[in-house]
Formats: structure tokens, C-alpha cells, sequence
């Protein structure tokens, strides 16, 4: 059941064609579909991937590798991050693909192992300089891969992430020799990691060198810059829209919304729309952002409400029912993601994800 106009709409046909053109012809995709598929819905977003080409999923919780195996979805999905302390044997259960860096994770999952008979296969993340989470400092690489070897562990993969790809090519380069010479360094000691994997989107799209045996973009997929100039080419996958719910014609003078702060500098009409912060429109695109209706580009005006924003339409005469498009194409306008986050400050990634889940998805493609 469904009264709001308000909804998210998610071209599947644009990921697959994103998918087919950030595959290298040598090297696998592993399609990062965490937090919802950044906000763009994991299921269908997963099958679509997979559908054109991708062979891995990637994930940063343990619960959303669940989700998609319950959806019956049965490709290689990695966790990105070590598993939480008691959440191995569901993992395993799950034929999730664990990521592992501390020897606490080695003895957890050679634990859950030796409870469910079965060698797990494993992808240690090496820290090369981004800090957040891996084993630091790589060059411990073999004498962890041999201690995981030694605990029943498969060492099927050797992975980093970068902190600058989009930006800095010096560090990345960096990053990516150490990455390298710890996989020299670990097959010396006689282990043989079938995948060794780096590239995140910017990476993939910049870098051919990081390809590896397996990118994996999680951006791109979507049509998202991962940064300056990054989405060239590539398709965005959502529109958030809604429809005219109110309009009036107001005098100028009048002023709009919580605190008054936006005033009609001439004689308008104004539009209600029904999407508000709740929706995750940010509160902070107040009086800055704009919307297409009819084609064009009219000013978000005044403060974003929980529920509701105005528009000032101008001379524009609009009507209950008029469409209203907030993120994406509408005639030969478009609003993108990145347009948006600048106004507030962050990155593209962020306005995408941030689209609640009150807000429906529908798909296309």
C-alpha cells in the first residue's frame, strides 16, 4: 500500500551497462553492494551485476550477506571487514567469504571450522598505508598467511584498499608495490593467493596497472563519481522523485517555511512537495539546491521540512500532480548526485545512500 508520490527509481539496465564497462577483459568484478547497494536496493542491484558479468559480491556486514543468500542469490559474496567476535558460524553458514587481519580472526574462524568439519577459504586484508582496518605492517604478510595456513585456513585472496585514487596517484602507486611485494613475499613462503585484488572505482577507471586478478568497484557501479571527471561515461542509477501536492500563487514579499528565511523577491507560484530530511533530502540544501519540474530548474525555497519543501516556481504555472524530479534526469536537465553534495559539503556516494528507506524503490531494466 502506497499513497505518497514520493519514490526512488532505480534503472537496473544503467548498472549493467556500468558492470560491462568497468569489467577489465582480464580480471574479475566484485560488485560492492553494501549499505543497500548504496541506497539503491541490494537485491535487484546484486542480480542485475551479476547478470552482466560481475563474479563476486562484496559486502560490510555480515547481515547483508545473509540478506542476499536468503534471497537466493549463491555468488561469492566477501565481507570487507573481519567478522564480528560470534558472528563466524552464521558467516560460514552462509558461505560468506570471510576477510581476516588479527589473529584473534584467525583462532575465531579456525574455531567455527573445526565445528563445521569444512575448510573455509579466506582473503587477508593487508593495511598498505589507508590505516582504517587490515594487517599492518604488510611485510607480516607471510608469517600471518603461514599462521592462518596452519589453523586450517584456505588463503584464497590478498587485498588492500586505497585512501586516494581518485586523487593522489604517488600514494596509490605506493600502496599498491607494497601490496605486490607482499604477495611475492607470502607465494616465497610457498601459499599461492588465487586473487589479489585492489581497485576500488577510481582505481579501476584510472589505473589499469591495479587490476589485478579482481577489481572491485562499488561507486561506478552506480553512476556515482568516485571523483573529479570519474563518471564519464557511466550511467547514474536513481532518480528520486515525487509530484506537486499544493501550488499557489503568492505575492512578492511573502515568506516561506520554518523561520521566514526565504522571501519572494517578485509575484510566483509555489509548490508543495512532498519530500522532506526524514526522506534524507538534506535540511542543509534549504534555499540552495534545485528541482525539475516541467523541464526546468526551479529553486528549492526555504528551509526543507521533515516531510515537505516548497519550491518557487516563478512565473511557471505548476499543478497538483506535476512532476518534481530532486536527483536525476528530467527532459535535458539533470541533477546529479555530485551537484547536490557540493552544496552541502560531502560526496555523491553520501546523497545516494542517505535516501531512506521510507522512500519505495521501484526498478526498471
Amino acid at each position: 500500500m502506497r499513497y505518497r508520490p514520493t519514490v526512488v527509481e532505480v534503472d537496473l539496465e544503467a548498472v549493467r551497462y556500468n558492470v560491462r564497462r568497468l569489467k577489465p577483459p582480464s580480471a574479475e568484478l566484485m560488485a560492492v553492494v553494501k549499505a543497500d547497494a548504496y541506497g539503491h536496493g541490494d537485491v535487484p542491484v546484486a542480480k542485475a551485476a551479476l547478470e552482466a558479468g560481475a563474479t563476486w559480491l562484496a559486502v560490510a556486514l555480515v547481515e547483508e550477506g545473509v540478506g542476499l543468500r536468503e534471497a537466493g542469490i549463491d555468488a561469492p559474496i566477501l565481507v570487507l571487514s573481519e567478522l564480528p567476535p560470534g558472528a563466524e558460524e552464521d558467516a560460514l553458514a552462509h558461505d560468506l567469504t570471510p576477510t581476516v587481519y588479527t589473529e584473534g580472526g584467525i583462532e575465531r574462524l579456525a574455531k567455527a571450522t573445526a565445528q563445521g568439519g569444512l575448510p573455509v577459504a579466506v582473503h587477508v586484508k593487508l593495511d598498505t598505508g589507508m590505516h582504517r582496518v587490515g594487517l599492518w605492517p604488510p611485510e607480516a604478510a607471510p608469517a600471518f598467511c603461514r599462521a592462518a595456513a596452519s589453523a586450517g585456513l584456505e588463503v584464497e585472496g590478498l587485498w588492500t584498499h586505497f585512501a586516494s585514487s581518485e586523487s593522489d596517484e604517488a600514494t596509490t602507486r605506493l600502496q599498491l608495490e607494497r601490496l605486490l611485494a607482499a604477495a611475492e613475499a607470502v607465494r616465497a613462503e610457498g601459499l599461492e593467493p588465487r586473487l589479489l585484488h585492489a581497485a576500488n572505482s577510481a582505481a579501476t577507471l584510472k589505473y589499469p596497472e591495479t587490476h589485478l586478478d579482481l577489481v572491485r568497484p562499488g561507486a561506478a557501479l552506480y553512476g556515482l563519481a568516485a571523483g573529479p571527471g570519474l563518471a564519464e561515461g557511466l550511467l547514474p542509477a536513481m532518480t528520486l522523485r515525487s509530484e506537486v501536492t499544493l501550488a499557489k500563487r503568492l505575492t512578492a514579499g511573502e515568506r516561506l517555511s520554518y523561520g521566514h528565511r526565504y522571501e519572494l523577491e517578485r509575484d510566483a507560484w509555489v509548490a508543495t512537495v512532498p519530500v522532506g530530511y526524514e526522506d534524507g533530502y538534506p535540511r542543509l540544501l534549504s534555499s540552495r539546491a534545485e528541482v525539475l519540474i516541467g523541464g526546468r530548474r526551479h529553486r528549492v525555497a526555504g528551509t526543507v521540512t521533515m516531510d515537505q519543501l516548497l519550491v518557487d516556481c516563478g512565473d511557471d504555472e505548476v499543478a497538483p500532480g506535476d512532476e518534481v524530479v530532486l536527483l536525476g534526469a528530467q527532459g535535458d536537465e539533470r541533477i546529479t548526485a555530485e551537484e547536490l553534495a557540493e552544496l552541502v559539503g560531502t560526496i555523491g556516494y553520501e546523497i545516494a545512500t542517505a535516501v531512506s528507506e521510507r522512500v519505495p524503490r521501484e526498478y526498471r531494466g
